[in-house]
């Protein structure tokens, strides 16, 4: 029979460490509502700035930048949303701090030195894709969209009275549809330009390889092309925009995937791990490594 005292002995870091999750979690959730309340104040001006991408293009065709509400409560609920986005984005560097220590202690030196460079790139390259969106895609999807709209005889909006002389069917938005189809933009640009730190982060840890990304490579343009159509409008300019970054994207991964093998290669030799012959009787068909081999038998 096993001793009662030596199963305590081994469950008690166990709770120790859901108690300190726990913690961490509550700790973050405040730093959230925190960072929530605090957009919610300023959410007027965070969405006015929102709309700058539309009421640019409104501009171009001479029409007021004005959105409406289309019920009572939508008001409210446009500034729940901002108040969420803006409380994330806001509480994320206490949120990933609280991840760190509670990761920290697990983690030797060494990788925590590996670990910790990825936690910064995450949020800028989110802040990239995001500030990419906003001031490139954003305007060009909106400008696309609006082209539809059908004016008088005039070449301009006919509203009111002046809606006799000819037919106008212009834009007049739903402030929540056009907050919802911003952040949308927003979000999946911000997702995007994580490639790089995901791969990346999978590479350090063996997970993928730079041959193996790039043997998939035509697998990728496929899902590109995919991702392109999901998540921009259905113009080819935007599309096109959308590819060609992230494809650059995963292009700039299998260079930081090779760099990150070139590094451990580099370590195992030093540290007597790694064998010159291993790894060409690994690649038996390489033909750059058969005729390494066949020139190093003659020398012989």
């Amino acid at each position: 029979m096993s001793n009662p005292d030596e199963i305590d002995d081994s469950t008690a870091p166990l709770i120790e460490h859901l108690a300190e999750l726990r913690t961490r979690l509550i700790h973050s959730v405040l730093a959230f509502i925190a960072g929530m309340v605090i957009c919610f104040t300023v959410a007027t001006p965070v969405f006015n700035f929102l709309t700058a991408p539309l009421c640019e293009v409104l501009a171009e065709s001479g029409q007021d930048c004005a959105l409406i509400f289309i019920s009572p409560q939508e008001g409210f609920f446009v500034a729940i949303k901002i108040s969420f986005l803006g409380g994330f984005m806001l509480a994320f560097p206490f949120i990933g701090f609280q991840l760190w220590r509670f990761v920290a202690p697990g983690l030797y030196k060494s990788e925590k030195g590996a670990f910790l460079p990825f936690l910064v790139a995450s949020p800028f390259m989110f802040i990239l894709g995001a500030s990419f969106a906003f001031y490139v895609v954003t305007p060009l999807a909106y400008d696309f969209f609006l082209g539809f709209q059908q004016f008088g005889a005039t070449g301009e909006a006919i509203t009111g009275e002046e809606v006799t002389q000819g037919l106008s069917v212009v834009f007049q938005g739903s402030a929540q549809e056009y907050l919802n189809l911003t952040i949308k933009f927003i979000v999946a640009f911000g997702l995007c330009f994580q490639l790089p730190v995901l791969l990346t982060l999978m590479g350090k840890a063996g997970l993928v390889s730079a041959e193996g990304l790039g043997s998939v490579r035509k697998y990728a343009v496929v899902a590109i092309l995919v991702l392109a159509a999901l998540v921009t409008p259905p113009d080819v300019i935007t599309q096109i925009i959308l590819f060609v970054v992230v494809y650059g994207l995963y292009e700039i991964s299998i260079f930081l995937v090779a760099h990150v093998e070139k590094k451990r290669e580099e370590k195992l030799r030093a540290d007597g791990y790694y064998d010159d012959e291993d790894e060409m009787d690994a690649h038996p068909d390489d033909p750059v490594m058969a005729e390494f081999e066949a020139e190093d038998g003659k020398d012989k």
